[in-house]
């Protein structure tokens, strides 16, 4: 594994051969993708990046949905990485259905976990609310809360080691751009999905409130050659609570096995 620096982002690259980028979500980083590497690794050159704002991401200036696109898309360019297989989890996957878009030169296909096409209309005011929160009392409160809110009751109870990740990396966030990263998933809009024209697999937990089945079910239907798989037992953070299922998955979807 190498470490590089580009467009101001903390990129981690993993293998050679044809390239995979992987975009993580709200609180997350390029670790949430850790546990699915050995089902991906000696397959691909792995590319995952923490977003501005993110893990060892400065903010860099204002933060948007649209500067997340344009500054992964000119990373990718920077390291040779077009006509990429593209992964996101959660906020990830807006950015990732935004960038097959606009760039359609750079997205190959698509792995969406965790997805949702933009927040509901509720959503929208808890994400302002809990920026409001994160910049006045800090991130372990809100570490605490999304633990129990968006992973499984069977994942709480049987896998403390995930509980643990997700309240560490919430935790270690930068308050601030936490707060920022929050309003710009806030704002933001679905991708027109009947233009992007890319396949995709879709997976998420049937107890995410977040992304929700219905909701990866409905994307998968407007793309072309599309499904939507359904983990039992499982929350938001897919390849957290199920890193084997889901490293599969992906594996199966992008090289056959």
């Amino acid at each position: 594994m190498s470490i590089h620096v580009v467009e101001r982002m903390a990129a981690e690259i993993t293998g050679s051969g044809e390239p995979v980028v992987l975009i993580h979500g709200l609180g997350g980083t390029s670790n949430v993708w850790t546990p699915v590497l050995p089902a991906l690794i000696g397959r691909a050159r792995i590319i995952r990046f923490d977003l501005p704002g993110s893990g060892r991401s400065p903010a860099g200036g204002p933060i948007s949905l649209q500067s997340f696109v344009d500054r992964i898309a000119k990373a990718m360019r920077a390291l040779g990485a077009e006509r990429a297989r593209v992964g996101g989890h959660s906020l990830g996957t807006i950015v990732a259905a935004h960038l097959a878009q606009q760039f359609p030169d750079l997205v190959r296909d698509l792995v969406l976990l965790g997805a949702l096409p933009e927040p509901p209309e509720p959503a929208r005011a808890g994400l302002k609310s809990r920026a409001a929160k994160a910049r006045a009392e800090g991130l372990a409160g809100i570490a605490d809360q999304m633990a129990e809110a968006s992973l499984s009751r069977d994942t709480r109870e049987r896998n403390p080691l995930a509980v643990a990740y997700v309240r560490e990396t919430i935790m270690r966030q930068n308050a601030e751009s936490y707060a920022a990263t929050c309003e710009a998933l806030s704002d933001a809009h679905a991708a027109d999905f009947a233009r992007i024209g890319k396949r995709a697999l879709l997976v998420t937990g049937e107890d995410d409130a977040i992304g929700t089945p219905a909701m990866s079910r409905d994307i998968a239907s407007r793309l072309p050659d599309s499904r939507a798989e359904i983990l039992a037992r499982t929350g938001h953070w897919t390849p957290i609570e199920r890193p084997d299922e889901v490293g599969r998955a992906m594996a199966r979807f992008w090289f056959g096995r």
